[in-house]
C-alpha cells in the first residue's frame, strides 16, 4: 500500500501536466501598453488632426489585440503614469519602459511610433519587448503613402492583423 500512494500521485501529475501547461501556455500574456508616439521629421507642423489620429491607433491596437486572446492589458497605475509623464518620450528612454512593465505585472512591454517624413511618406512602428529582459518579441515597421485617417487605420490594422496576430496564431499551432 505504500507503494501505491506514490505512484498514484506520479501517474496523477503525468496525466494532468499535459493539461496544466497546455491552459498555462493558452493564457494571455499581459501587456503594458504605453501608447504611440507621433516623431514629426517633416516641415509641416503636427496638426490636431494628427493628435487624433495617434490616440485612434492607441483604441485600434488596443482593441485588436485584446480581441485576438493572445493579449490582456494592465493597467498602468497613476504612480506609473506619474512617471511616464514626466519622462522623455518612450523611444529614448533607455528602457524605461521595461522597468514600468515590470512594476504592472506585465510580461510584456508595448508602444509604438509614427514618423511622420511629409504629409505623403509616413512610417508606423510597432515594438512589443519582454519586460524581464528586454528581448524583443516583436517588432514591424510599414510605411504609410497618404496622411488621412484611413490610411493611418489601414497601416495599424495591417500590421497587427498580417504580422503581429498572424505571428501569434502560428505559434499557438506549434
Amino acid at each position: 500500500m505504500r507503494r501505491i500512494i506514490p505512484l498514484l500521485t506520479l501517474i496523477t501529475i503525468l496525466t494532468l501536466s499535459p493539461v496544466l501547461s497546455m491552459s498555462a501556455a493558452q493564457q494571455p500574456l499581459k501587456v503594458a501598453f504605453f501608447g504611440f508616439e507621433l516623431i514629426n521629421t517633416s516641415l509641416e507642423p503636427t496638426t490636431p488632426a494628427e493628435e487624433a489620429r495617434i490616440k485612434q491607433l492607441n483604441d485600434i491596437y488596443r482593441d485588436m489585440l485584446e480581441k485576438s486572446g493572445h493579449y490582456q492589458f494592465v493597467p498602468i497605475s497613476p504612480a506609473i503614469q506619474k512617471q511616464i509623464d514626466e519622462s522623455t518620450k518612450i523611444s529614448t528612454c533607455n528602457g524605461c519602459q521595461l522597468i514600468w512593465a515590470r512594476e504592472a505585472g506585465a510580461d510584456l512591454a508595448a508602444y509604438g511610433e509614427v514618423q511622420k517624413v511629409s504629409n505623403l511618406i509616413l512610417n508606423l512602428n510597432v515594438y512589443m519587448q519582454e519586460s524581464k529582459d528586454g528581448h524583443q518579441y516583436f517588432g514591424r515597421s510599414v510605411d504609410i503613402r497618404g496622411n488621412t485617417d484611413e490610411t493611418w487605420q489601414h497601416g495599424i490594422r495591417y500590421l497587427v492583423k498580417n504580422y503581429l496576430l498572424a505571428a501569434a496564431d502560428q505559434a499557438e499551432k506549434h
